[in-house]
């Protein structure tokens, strides 16, 4: 019968699988009599797989119910219960075994009148992903239609300002007197290349000024990577400030950018915008900032692989939209032809030309 546990506002019930092993399992309903329906389903699908060897059918529901519980725990979570509303619109009741590439491609078509193509990839991702962890942990025999059914996104935006717009957004943010941290923020976030909420997020233990850096563990981190970010002058200059401010009126506050009250700045968006009016610059986000400390690097030669590692990219792929910023890197390559001449000559063994670079 089912029944109610103290963490759960859905009913409960205890089961034996096809192989003999107890299982208790959500029903993901508060209805007792839909509940009860559920419990003797799943007797029944257990009881013909034990004597027929007959795998169960599996609803679209079902999955998406028993996945989104069990990795409640990720850091997109809400990200991907937003997903599962729009996916449940189109496949709610479907059983997965009557899922096809058809299915697939109408919901894609459906999704791309009203969303852009990375928001419909987000919501195949999550469809896919839980196709394929019921696959690999419950040992559910289902096809994947979605796999490869990604649509093109366009390049990545990667918007940045120069230093002398740095210098005047920096001043307009000294001028909003009701965000006296903003400033401190823009400068900490150009010369670091953080996330906001890496910046904001930021807590008192994790900054090493002996050793000019501070320290993101992966629950601080998009790609929940581990990483240092050391600092320069700018920024530990900016780190020095705030040590002050805190001693000043908040000793207590674990947070680096806190209110003197000491409870951490949530947000500096809105003062954020503020300040791009104030300074004339148009179409820049918080976010901007990350791009254009990019930008900087390599527009001084640090090599990709090393900004790659500096801002925590997840692959090198999303370093390289800056790659055409150093085009001295490239001139140095092609130069290195410069002086070879050139002669054709036959492979004896295949019979075929191939062109021969000499110094």
């Amino acid at each position: 019968m089912p029944y109610k546990r103290k963490d759960s506002r859905f009913w409960w019930v205890d089961l034996t699988d096809a192989s003999g092993k107890r299982v208790r399992r959500s029903t993901g309903t508060t209805d007792r009599k839909e509940a009860e329906g559920l419990e003797a389903k799943w007797k029944l699908e257990t009881f013909r797989q034990q004597q027929w060897d007959e795998q169960p059918s599996r609803t679209f529901d079902e999955l998406m119910l028993a996945y989104l519980q069990e990795t409640r725990d990720k850091k997109s979570h809400q990200r991907d219960l937003n997903a599962a509303v729009h996916l449940h619109e189109q496949f709610s009741g479907m059983e997965l075994n009557g899922l096809y590439a058809r299915d697939v491609r109408a919901y894609v078509e459906w999704r791309k009148k009203s969303v852009k193509h990375a928001t419909v990839n987000r919501e195949l991702g999550l469809l896919s992903a839980a196709i394929n962890y019921a696959r690999r942990e419950w040992d559910w025999d289902i096809p994947n239609p979605v796999s490869g059914r990604k649509l093109k996104e366009p390049e990545g935006r990667a918007r940045w300002i120069s230093r002398s717009q740095s210098e005047a957004l920096i001043r307009a943010a000294n001028a909003e007197s009701n965000a006296s941290h903003l400033a401190d923020f823009i400068r900490l976030a150009l010369h670091t290349g953080c996330r906001k909420q890496e910046l904001l997020g930021l807590e008192w233990t994790r900054v090493d000024l002996s050793s000019n850096l501070f320290y993101l563990e992966a629950q601080h981190t998009k790609t929940a990577r581990r990483r240092s970010v050391p600092l320069n002058r700018s920024a530990k200059s900016v780190i020095l400030k705030r040590a002050q401010l805190r001693a000043q009126y908040c000793p207590g506050s674990p947070w680096v950018f806190a209110h003197k009250n000491g409870r951490r700045i949530q947000d500096v968006k809105r003062s954020f915008t503020t300040a791009c009016e104030r300074a004339g610059i148009d179409d820049f986000r918080i976010h901007d900032l990350r791009h254009t400390c990019a930008a900087w690097l390599v527009s001084a030669n640090v090599p990709l692989a090393e900004v790659k590692a500096l801002l925590g990219h997840s692959t090198v792929k999303m370093t390289e939209r800056y790659a055409h910023l150093a085009p001295e890197n490239m001139r140095a390559a092609v130069a290195k032809l410069d002086g070879c001449h050139d002669f054709v000559t036959v492979d004896e063994k295949t019979n075929r030309s191939k062109l021969i670079l000499v110094r």
